[in-house]
């Protein structure tokens, strides 16, 4: 490995808006009951009946059994994929506690995890799902059921969190036990059965079962990754074919994720070989709107012609997953590209796909002509996207801070603080990041803020926003410690970067897309000021030239406006089609506000994760000025 996670202990967000937002999102996660989240296990359990009459219960509260209180949409007890969110909460809940300590959170997620053992006793001791066992072997029969392997998945997923991040040793051994009933199952059929069937939605089951394998080294659990080793796609992957294109794309990526985590457990490089074919197939060659997806309506898009599939848009888990896929090829490789890839989808999709103040989420994110975001209710829909939203926004510290060999690795400009003692020598070393301007904090007072309005005695705030993004990093050893520090070059970096140890200028090849190192011994108190130069830029609509998205730096821009807009100007150099708009707010400067100019009617634009109803657009076509002088 290149490269490695720190803990999720180790890493803690910085006060500002995205903690605001992991906050936002920890009050939705706390909000949604235990009863309801269990509700549907107890009823296949036997432990729950609805009478209609105040009704019965003998695991829960009698306000369980009024049904407008109870979970709906996709979470209802008549849906086929009943179950899915109570993974996803463990999951968000094992993740949110690792990071805050809240007994709250791990009392609620313990609890919960104790009533679905008790579910799982009832059911036999092995099977434990929201679903009968008969849908299993439904789908061996050919017979059409809502992907239960994929509904299983993540409740297998939120149990493996639950025993990795809080020790619920409880949650392993009903992982082993689900296991046992999958092996006894998988056993009765040919290759050729099981093939089939693993042309159904399996969802993430090979990852589970990898997960599981390396707590428990168990044979049984290895035996269950190969076979759920798809391999009439994986093996059509290694061949070079495209088989994504409009194939489903959330069928594919945890697939994909599966076969990542097998190689890291097994050694086999078959499994890697199918990963790095995968990103070739479905990032490299296929190409990707600005905001990092190639998908619409969940499907894959053909190579180069997403200017054909302006849709719906993208769809929040493949947006996630990709993310999650990105970093998993960072660990292995080092390479700052998937760094890149991973911020674009993180602020233009991950944030986008939020509503920042409700926290609710949008399933699709279109960027085509008169778009609009479409928002979930807190318990009214519960679709795949809306389990996938409590993840991403319990996880926005994963990949802020790497170990490396010779040390630690900025990979993401998070405002955060890192801490952790070094395994040889002992020292206790914190890492602090904060934004001095940037994207984030998103429109957040500071006190530094407050008293540059206030003071006459400090350098004067500039007259117009800064066409750079700074960050200062504070390093404190509690004794001398010689290591190495890379921090990521960003891919939107336009111009020389300027960096200073205390003051004094870093020397060195400061390439986009890329990590400067820093070899030094490192003790109490070293600041270390960066600052990124960035402009706006335009970034054309794969397969359709002389259509653009407006980015400013890596902020996706969206153009408020209901239809299709053609724009005049010099496409080399958009500050001729958009000026500054909105640039300063009391205490902060807002990035991403743009109005057009010298147009036939004007357009406000702002960044896409700031879009609540309002109709937009994110692609333009230009008439480009050029050709007429």
């Amino acid at each position: 490995m290149a490269m490695n996670e720190f803990g999720c202990d180790k890493v803690k967000l910085a006060p500002g808006a995205l903690k605001k937002r992991f906050q936002l999102n920890t009050s939705y996660v706390m909000r949604l009951t235990s009863e309801n989240l269990l509700r549907n296990f107890y009823l296949e359990a036997g432990l729950w009946s609805y009478s209609g009459q105040g009704g019965t219960t003998t695991a829960s509260s009698a306000n369980m059994d009024i049904p407008e209180n109870w979970h709906w949409g996709w979470e209802s007890p008549t849906c086929e994929l009943r179950g899915h969110i109570t993974g996803h909460w463990l999951s968000a809940a094992a993740k949110i506690f690792a990071q805050t300590n809240d007994q709250l959170v791990k009392a609620k997620a313990d609890f919960i995890v104790a009533e679905l053992a008790k579910c799982q006793v009832e059911n036999g001791g092995e099977w434990l799902a929201a679903f009968p066992e008969s849908y299993m072997y439904r789908i061996a029969k050919g017979k059409w059921v809502w992907a239960p392997h994929y509904t299983i998945h993540k409740l297998l997923m939120g149990l493996y969190d639950m025993y990795e991040l809080l020790g619920n040793q409880q949650a392993l051994d009903m992982m082993s036990n689900i296991a046992s009933w999958f092996y006894k199952w998988t056993g009765q059929f040919s290759q050729e059965e099981m093939d089939d069937l693993l042309d159904l939605e399996t969802g993430g089951m090979l990852e589970v079962w990898s997960q599981l394998y390396g707590v428990t080294g168990h044979e049984q659990h290895r035996e269950l990754i190969y076979r759920y080793d798809r391999r009439r796609f994986f093996d059509a992957l290694l061949r070079g074919e495209d088989v994504l294109t409009n194939k489903h794309a959330n069928t594919q990526i945890p697939e994909i994720l599966g076969a990542a985590r097998a190689w890291e457990v097994t050694g086999d490089r078959r499994w890697r070989d199918v990963v790095e074919a995968f990103w070739k197939c479905a990032v490299t060659d296929r190409g990707y709107g600005a905001t990092g997806a190639a998908d619409d309506g969940e499907l894959w898009i053909p190579p180069g012609k997403l200017s054909d599939r302006l849709g719906v848009g993208q769809e929040h888990c493949c947006n996630y997953n990709m993310m999650r896929l990105a970093n998993v090829l960072l660990r292995w490789t080092g390479d700052a590209e998937y760094a890149d890839y991973w911020e674009r989808r993180f602020i233009n999709g991950v944030l986008a796909h939020q509503n920042g103040e409700d926290g609710m989420v949008s399933y699709f994110l279109g960027i085509g002509a008169g778009s609009q975001k479409k928002w979930g209710t807190p318990t009214k829909d519960f679709w795949c996207c809306h389990g996938t939203l409590m993840q991403a926004n319990s996880a926005y510290q994963e990949e802020i801070f790497m170990r490396y060999e010779e040390g630690i690795a900025v990979c993401q400009w998070i405002p955060s603080i890192l801490e952790f003692e070094h395994d040889k020598q002992k020292v206790k070393i914190q890492l602090s990041q904060d934004a001095q301007f940037g994207l984030y904090p998103l429109n957040e007072w500071s006190v530094s803020g407050m008293e540059a309005i206030t003071r006459v005695d400090i350098p004067p705030i500039p007259t117009s926003r800064p066409n750079r993004f700074v960050y200062r990093l504070t390093i404190s050893c509690d004794n001398k410690l010689e290591f190495g520090l890379k921090l990521r070059l960003p891919w939107w970096l336009h111009g020389t970067p300027t960096m200073k140890i205390n003051g004094v200028p870093i020397e060195g090849k400061f390439t986009p897309s890329s990590f400067i190192e820093i070899k030094r011994t490192w003790k109490e108190n070293t600041v270390i000021d960066v600052e990124f130069p960035k402009t706006l830029t335009t970034e054309t609509l794969p397969g359709q030239p002389g259509t653009v998205a407006f980015l400013d730096g890596p902020i996706v821009l969206a153009g408020l406006v209901a239809e299709e807009r053609q724009l005049s100007g010099n496409l080399d150099e958009p500050e001729s089609i958009l000026l500054p708009d909105h640039e300063r707010q009391h205490s902060w400067w807002n990035p991403g506000y743009y109005r057009t100019k010298n147009q036939p009617e004007g357009i406000r634009f702002i960044p896409l994760y700031e879009v609540m109803d309002q109709r937009y657009s994110v692609y333009f076509p230009i008439v480009d000025k050029k050709l007429f002088i």
